[in-house]
Parts: structure tokens; sequence; C-alpha cells
């Protein structure tokens, strides 16, 4: 600006001198001002005179004779008519209209003189003034060249640097682009063959990610290259071929796993090989790859039991393989023992078995959950991420706009106040120091110009360790939530399906050896150890797999129920068969039936443990201690007590009888009870046995029996609520209802007692007389009989039972007694007969107190008399 201010002043000081010169010469050729407007004027008004008399035609702006109309207006050839006689008029008329037209044109020429000549001052002075314009133009065109050549040594010195630097930089960077380019084709150009070696070492999600990478490469970097126009069809292929690859390659990790010895630990094979198959899988969306894992349970699982009885039965010698081909034949021939270690083999192998799998789908569960876990984080994060760009789009946006404001200033696109702190420093600093070479950022350095998919890939992954080996999971799964929720609940439903594979297994093995009625001949202690074994395998797969399986503990109730029915059938045929050999005399009690009632304490029930070693010699007893109380028992309810108890330890060892067992145990009770009341109070033992008569002591004993019974009843009854559900808890009504029938029975036995004694006191008393001698035979024979009753029943009943029985046979006797003597008309009036009376009495009395266990029984005599009304 102060250049060109410079050179304008200073072509004004060269050209004014001349200007001035040309200014004088004009004033002196010039005439004054006054007499040339004075001159002017007159000559203006003469002119405008003179042009009038033209016609208004020739001032037309649009005048034209090419026009027809203007040019007969002109020029009227009608006048020119040479047909008629008027031929000398008409030449006159032309002539004269010549002469017009040249007055026209004399009045318009002298116009223009004039009109010339009044200007000629102003003409003369322009011609003058040309001359002086070009020496000005010239000095200007020198002036410009000087300013040109000024300002391109500025260019040269100042800017050429600065832009063949940026020009340099450009270059670089293009050339930096196209070496990244082809740096990538050449990393994309290695694609398959880096593939193939992958594949040879079963890199599948390596070699998946690879295809991957490069055909989002082709698609975003190389896309249009002609050399790459059938990578990516090859690629597409080579991704079904891997697809095929990791299904055969998972099949035979799966026969793998579950055909190895069960004899190794129960580890996972490969685990790292397993992860890397899962994850491939799972990105290439095969969702049912665990189909390939549960067909191959249900093979493996028919595989050990064959080789479980093959290895049993090649150690039996006495199977002839030759003889007996099949299997199943052979495995029936085996006894209980070698069949029983059998199955307990089996069953332990399946175990080891559900553990393997357990662990392989927790592997594969873990892994399908930790996508869905990486699939919702993502989501959440995305959601964060759409905030906090929509609260920070007005700034983006300002730092955007300029940086891809381009042919402007700045300030032009904002004000200095609108820019961020960071911009406004830079435009400062770009104003400061207009020189300043770029800076490093402006340049584009090498990571800058890697692929946009590199980075992206690099910012949507995560990794995550599983079993101690580190794993990259990437956004590429592309699975929806409901998907992995979906696949995650089908491995757990496999575990539980392996569970069941191996149960239904089991049953088939069962049932195969239950063909010939095997199972149910075993004695108690036999199945009890088959079904503790069956029941430690439902548990321990319950334990392991979370879930029950129900198809071998149905198997096992149904062996169950025929095992209770001949349990309780071989019991009461054995309580038949003693009940009609039974004498019902006093047995002695063994010492182990007195330890078999001993541990029955606390209401808890229990077989005693066998002691090992030579048995002690210990005496018979003649009562069972129970409770502190002498129980004399007979030798059938010994047995039955032992019976009872081993109805309530089976039901211990076999929880799931436990309704059954109740039910037959009741049964058992009733036909006790019903039996013995017929053998005893029905006199059918007289047959049976061939008894002569049912005696007092033979009574009193029954009572006695049926009151041990009757002891452990709520101990059973305890025993069995402990163990039924609270929905089955009506079945115990049935001992409610066994009690009544027990106490019922009880008092029919005393009453029968009491009525033997009746009968006799009916047949003596009624052939009493009152006189002499005292006491009378009668009394005698009367105190006899209750010596013989008390001699009879009281080492059998406890003494307050004894009490209350003589106390009944008492009343019986006042009753009898009494009515003999208001036949006799005896009456209490101090009389000699009155005497005899009561000296009789008197020696009932002493005698009947005189027995044992009966001195403080309140015998009350004196109701034998009348009272006097």
């Amino acid at each position: 600006m102060s250049l060109t201010l410079h050179f304008a002043s200073e072509l004004l000081t060269k050209v004014s001198p001349w200007k001035e010169k040309i200014h004088e010469k004009c004033k002196s050729i010039c005439h004054p001002k006054d007499t040339f407007g004075r001159t002017l004027l007159h000559t203006h008004d003469k002119s405008r005179t003179d042009l009038e008399q033209v016609p208004k035609i020739f001032m037309k702006p649009d005048f034209a004779l090419d026009d027809p109309l203007t040019f007969n207006a002109v020029l009227p050839w009608s006048h020119f008519n040479t047909a008629s006689g008027k031929g000398n008029r008409d030449a006159a008329s032309s002539k004269l209209l010549q002469e017009k037209l040249s007055h026209y044109l004399d009045i318009v020429e002298v116009n223009i003189a004039h009109q010339i000549s009044l200007r000629s001052e102003a003409f003369f002075h322009a011609m003058a003034s040309q001359h002086e314009l070009q020496d000005y133009l010239k000095k200007t065109s020198q002036a410009v060249k000087m300013l040109r050549d000024k300002i391109g040594q500025i260019d040269k010195v100042m800017c050429e640097g600065s832009l063949k630097v940026l020009s340099l930089s450009l270059s670089r960077n293009n050339c930096i682009k196209a070496y990244n380019k082809l740096k990538l084709m050449a990393t994309v150009h290695q694609t398959q063959p880096t593939v193939q070696l992958l594949l040879s070492t079963s890199e599948f999600v390596g070699a998946l990610d690879l295809i991957a990478t490069t055909q989002e490469v082709l698609q975003q970097e190389l896309q249009g290259i002609h050399s790459f126009r059938h990578l990516g069809s090859q690629l597409c292929e080579l991704e079904k071929l891997i697809d095929k690859m990791m299904i055969a390659e998972f099949s035979s990790y799966c026969h793998n796993d579950l055909s190895r010895t069960l004899e190794e630990e129960c580890q996972i094979l490969e685990e790292e090989r397993l992860i890397s198959l899962v994850f491939g899988l799972l990105k290439q969306r095969k969702l049912n790859f665990f189909e390939i894992y549960g067909d191959e349970i249900i093979i493996t699982a028919k595989n050990i039991i064959k080789q479980c009885i093959v290895n049993v039965v090649s150690q039996t010698e006495e199977i002839d393989t030759d003889i007996v081909v099949k299997l199943a034949d052979q495995m029936r021939m085996l006894n209980f023992p070698q069949w029983f270690e059998l199955l307990k083999s089996i069953f332990s192998n399946f175990i080891v078995f559900l553990k393997r799998i357990k662990g392989t789908l927790n592997v594969i569960r873990r892994m399908v959950l930790l996508v869905l876990d990486k699939n919702q984080r993502s989501k959440e994060v995305g959601d964060i991420s759409v905030q906090t760009n929509s609260a920070k789009k007005s700034s983006i946006d300002t730092e955007v706009a300029y940086l891809t404001h381009e042919g402007m200033f700045i300030s032009d696109a904002f004000s200095e106040g609108d820019l961020p702190s960071t911009v406004a420093d830079s435009v400062s600093q770009r104003n400061l120091y207009p020189d300043s070479q770029p800076s490093s950022s402006d340049s584009v350095s090498e990571a800058e110009c890697t692929t946009d998919s590199s980075s992206s890939k690099e910012q949507t992954s995560s990794s995550v360790t599983l079993g101690g080996i580190e794993i990259m999971i990437g956004e590429d799964i592309k699975l929806s939530e409901l998907e992995l929720g979906r696949l995650a609940n089908n491995i757990r439903e496999l575990l539980y399906s392996a569970s069941d594979i191996c149960h239904d297994r089991s049953v088939k093995f069962l049932m195969a050896r239950a063909k010939d009625g095997f199972l149910e001949k075993l004695n108690s202690t036999e199945f009890v150890a088959l079904s503790r074994l069956m029941e430690t395998f439902i548990l321990d797969t319950e334990q392991i797999c979370g879930r029950k399986s129900m198809s071998l503990r149905g198997a096992l109730q149904s062996q169950a129920n025929r095992f209770v029915n001949r349990f309780h059938e071989e019991r009461k045929t054995k309580l038949s068969l003693l009940l009609d050999n039974e004498r019902w005399k006093q047995a002695d009690v063994p010492a182990e039936f007195q330890d078999l009632v001993d541990s029955i304490s606390d209401g808890k029930i229990a077989l005693p443990e066998k002691k090992a070693g030579a048995p002690e010699e210990r005496k018979p007893t003649d009562f069972l201690i129970v409770d502190g109380q002498k129980y004399a028992v007979v030798g059938t309810v010994l047995l039955l007590i032992r019976i009872i108890l081993e109805y309530c330890q089976c039901v211990d060892n076999i929880p799931s009888i436990v309704t059954d067992m109740l039910t037959r145990l009741s049964d058992l009770l009733k036909y006790f009870n019903s039996r013995s009341c017929q053998l005893v109070l029905g006199a059918g033992a007289l047959q049976v046995v061939g008894l002569k008569t049912i005696t007092t002591k033979n009574l009193a004993l029954s009572s006695r029996c049926l009151q041990l019974i009757v002891y452990y009843i709520p101990v059973i009854r305890a025993h069995f609520e402990a163990r039924l559900q609270p929905k089955q808890f009506s079945m115990l009504r049935h001992f409610d209802h066994i009690t009544k029938d027990y106490h019922d029975h009880i008092a029919e036995i005393s009453t029968k007692l009491v009525a033997i004694m009746d009968t006799l006191f009916d047949k003596l008393l009624s052939k009493y007389e009152v006189k002499a001698p005292v006491p009378s035979m009668c009394f005698r024979n009367i105190c006899k009989q209750m010596a013989k009753m008390h001699e009879a029943i009281y080492d059998l009943l406890p003494e307050e039972q004894t009490q209350m029985l003589f106390l009944r046979i008492n009343a019986s006797y006042k009753f009898h007694l009494k009515r003999q003597l208001a036949h006799l008309n005896v009456v209490n009036d101090g009389g000699p007969q009155n005497g005899l009376v009561t000296a009789d009495v008197a020696f009932y009395t002493g005698n009947l107190q005189s027995l044992k266990g009966l001195q403080i029984l309140d015998l009350n005599m004196a109701e034998i008399w009348e009272q006097k009304r």
C-alpha cells in the first residue's frame, strides 16, 4: 500500500508542469468567456430556425430508407409517372425535390460545420492531451514494471520457499499415502497364504478375523482396484470352507474329550482350542454346535456301559464268552456281588463323565455370557456417547467450521471472541509470525495414513481372561441378546440332558438285569445296598447338574414297590407262622434282643451294629427291660419288634418307599392284634397249637405283649412322621386307629380276667350258707383261687395294673356276696349270722391283703350290706 502511494505522488510531480503548459496555450486560443457565450447563444437560435425547415422524418432515430413507408414518404414516386403526358411537369417536380433535398443537406452541413467550429477548441485541446496521456502512460508503465520487479523479488525471497515447502509436504504426504496403499495391497495380497497358515495350526478365529478385515479393507480402502476384483469372492468361499472345518474340528474335539479314559482327572481338554473353536462358531453364527456335543454324549454313554460290562465279564472265569455271545446274556450270568460291583463301576464312571461334561459346558457357557455382557456394555457405552456428542455438538461444529474454512480469513468466518481458546491462540500466532514454518502437526505422519479399519478394530474390541487365557472379544460377533440368552439356556439344558441320558442308560441296564426276576429275588440287605447305591448316584448327579432326573428314581421306585410287597409278604408270613406255633408262655429274653431294645433310645430307631470278634457269653433274662419297666413277653413279640425295626430301617435306607412301608407296617400290626386276639381271647390256640386251655397267665402275657407294642407305636409314628411330606401326614391316622384297637384288646383281656373270677364267684357264692365253721369252705376256695390268680399275673403285669385288676375282681366279689346275703336275708344287725359273715369277710380281706402288692388295697367291704332306707 505504501509503495502504491509513493508511485502515485512521484507520477503527479512529473505530470503537473506539462499540464500547466497546455492549459496556458488553451487560454490564448479561446475567446473570453462572456463573448463566447453570447456568440454561442446567437448562433444556436439561428441554427434552430434553419433546422426547423428540415422535415421531422429525417430527425427520427429510426430513420431508414430501406423501410418502404419511409422511402415513399421521402421520394413520392407517384409524381414521376412517365406514362401520361405530364412528363415535363414531372421532371420539374423531381428537380424541385432534388433541390429541396439539397437544401436540407446544406442546412444540416452548415449546422454540423457550425457545431464543429464551436467545439474546435475542445477538439484540439483533446488532441494535445492525447500526447500528454501517452507520455503519462509510458511513465506509468515504467513505474508498474519497477513495482512488479520489486514484488517479484519479494515473492522470490518471502513466498516461493514457503510455498515450495508446502508443495513438497503435500507431495510427501501423497507419496506416503501411495506407499501405505501399496503396502496395504501387498498385505492384502498375502491374505490367502496367511489364512492357510493359520488354518494349518487350527487358528480359526484368527483366520476369520483376517478374512473379515481384508474384506473390509477391500470395500473401504481398495475398492475398484482391478487386481483384487476376484479376491472378495475367493475369501467368501474360503470362509465357507472354514465353517465346515470348524464344525468337523469341534466334532473331533467332542469325541476326543468324551472318549478319553475316565481314570484321568476331570480337567478340560485343550481349553484354548475349545475357546478358539467356540468363538469361531459364534462369529459365524453356527449356534447349533451344542447339538454335536449332545449326540456325542449319547454315543459315549452307551460305550461306557458296554466297556464296563466287558471289563467285568472278562475278569469272571465262570462265564464262557465263546458259548454266551451276547453281552446282555453274559451280564445276566453275574451273581449279585459281581453285578453290584459292575453297577458301582458304571455309576462312578458316569459321575466322572458328568463332571467332565459340566466343566466343558461351563467354559462354553461362560464364553457365551462374556459375549452377551460385551454386547450389553457396548450398548450402554453407545447410549452414553450419544448423550455426550449431543452435549458437545456446538463446540465441535465451531472447531470443524474453523478447520474446514478455506479461501477467507478466520475473522471473516468468526469473530475472535467467539472462537475457542485454542483456535484463537493459533490465529494470533499466525498473525504475529506470518513467516513461521508449518508445525509438525500440519504434516501427515505415517501413522495417520494407516487404514481406518485397523483403528476401528482397536477401538471396538476388548480383552478378557478366561481360565488363564486372554481372549479378544470384538464387535464383529453380531448376535442379538435374545440369541445369546437362548444359546446359554440351551447349553445349560444340555447338561440336564446329559444327566437324563446317564439315568436312562442306567434304567435300561437295570431292566435288562431284571428280566429274569433277578431284582425281585434280592434279600433286604442286598436291595438296601442297591437302593443306597442308586440314591447316592441320583444325589450326586443332582448336585453336579442342579436338577432332578426322574427316570432312574422312577425305576428305583418301581423296583422298591416290588421289594416292599415281597418284603411285607415274607415278614407277614413269618409272623403268621410264629403266631400259629406260639404257645403263649413267657420266653427268655436273649441279650441281643435287649440290645436291640436299648438301641431305641430318645425316640430314635436304629438297628444295633454287630460287634466284631467273639461274642460275649451273656445269659438270657426273664424280662425285657424297656425304659425301666419289665415286660414279660413271648418269643413272637421279640421277633415282631425286630421286624418292626426292619421296617423302620428300610424306610431310612429307601426314603422313596416310606408311604408304602407305613401302610404295610400298619397292616402287620393290625394282623398281629387280630391274630393274637383270635388265638388267645378266641381260644384259637387250642386247635392250632394244641393247648388244653387258655389260662389267666396266657391272657396276662398276651396283654403285656400288646402293651409293649403300644409303647413303641408313638416312637414308630414319630419315625415315619419325620420322613413324610407334610401333605402325607394324614396317613399317620393309621397309628391312631391301631393304638385304639390295641387298647381295646388290652381292655378286653382285663375284662376276660375279671369275667373268669366273676364266673367263679357266681358258682361258689351261690352255694354259700351262713353257718359254722368259720371261715367257711366257700371263702376258703375263693381265697385259694384269688391267690392262684395273683400268682399267675403278678410277675407278668405291673403292680398298679395288678391292683386295678384286683379292685375290679373285688367289686365283682362284693356284688355276688351282696346278692347272696340278700337272698339269705342276712343283714348287718349284729346277730349271729351277721357275725359269721363278718368273720368270713375278715378272712377274705386278710388273705387278699396278704398278697404281694395288695397290702394297701382299699376293699371297702361295708358295701356288701344293704343300706337301710
